[in-house]
């Protein structure tokens, strides 16, 4: 079988296509390794080789230091929490409200939907926001980061695409058969629709996993602070007192810098999304691209 050969200006464009892609890699893989090498690297050697691309001498004795920072677990604990209340609830009601928009016989369809986008132009501001947690009376309760954000719009329309593109048949055959709307929807739609799903849920616990704003207005008992909001005290505040207490009370202040006890905090908050990552990745793209072309 012959193969085609490739014209220079064919080979020249696909060499630069990939010297683009490794360049545009290494930008964005390099300072997140160098967090990686600053928090496993002895402190003299942060101060006689500046970064790093990899550790001149292993230690990790900054990251026994972060195990026994209890603001730390504390924050770990209640961003654990959030993330599974989020993605739980989030998904359930989600769910539930595109599969009807996914009917377009549904009465006021059209209506509802441009109801749904209107929302994602427009919010009601910080401080409506702000009273309403208030009167609802989930003011510095775990209910303030999670109820408000339960439904997104661009998830739920992103489903609603994706309940689309499953044949109608399927759902025909099952009524016939006796079967009922919540029957099908979660013996036929959910099973069928995993690959959405998984998309969806890796969005709604990166996004809670990540968050600090909310925290930092609605939540004011240090104990029910999530694990972000702790960072950004240790990182952008440089509010380090109580690790540095930590510190003395065990004779190690002078063997970390800021900088290394940084990087290791940055790399202790990352790791569930780099363990939870790889178990969904085989949907992430088919979700994406089913949810987001079929209209």
């Amino acid at each position: 079988m012959n193969k085609t050969k490739k014209s220079s200006a064919e080979t020249i464009g696909e060499f630069s296509l990939y010297l683009v892609m490794i360049v545009i890699t290494i930008i964005t893989l390099y300072p997140f390794w160098n967090q990686v090498v600053t928090s496993i690297s002895a402190e003299n050697t942060l101060y006689t080789t500046g970064m790093l691309l990899f550790p001149s001498k292993l230690s990790f004795e900054s990251y026994y230091v972060i195990f026994q920072y209890k603001a730390i677990w504390s924050g770990y604990g209640n961003t654990i929490l959030r993330t599974i209340l989020a993605v739980s609830l989030s998904l359930t009601f989600t769910a539930l409200f595109a599969y009807p928009l996914s009917k377009k016989d549904l009465p006021f369809n059209r209506t509802v939907t441009s109801l749904v986008l209107f929302t994602m132009l427009f919010s009601g501001g910080l401080i409506p926001n702000y009273l309403l947690i208030k009167k609802l009376g989930i003011y510095n309760s775990i209910w303030a980061l999670v109820l408000p954000s339960m439904i997104s719009a661009f998830n739920a329309l992103i489903m609603r695409n994706f309940f689309r593109s499953i044949p109608d048949s399927l759902e025909e055959s099952a009524r016939v058969d006796g079967a009922g709307y919540f029957f099908i929807f979660r013996k036929i739609i959910v099973p069928l629709s995993k690959p959405v799903l998984a998309t969806v849920a890796l969005w709604i616990a990166v996004q809670h996993w990540n968050a600090w704003f909310d925290a930092l207005i609605y939540i004011t008992d240090p104990k029910k602070q999530v694990l972000q909001v702790v960072l950004r005290k240790i990182i952008v505040d440089n509010n380090m007192d109580q690790l540095n207490a930590m510190l003395y009370q065990f004779d190690q202040k002078d063997m970390f810098s800021t900088r290394q006890l940084q990087a290791t905090v940055i790399m202790f908050s990352v790791i569930p999304m780099l363990v939870i990552y790889p178990f969904v990745q085989k949907y992430f793209v088919k979700g994406i691209m089913i949810g987001a072309v079929k209209g």
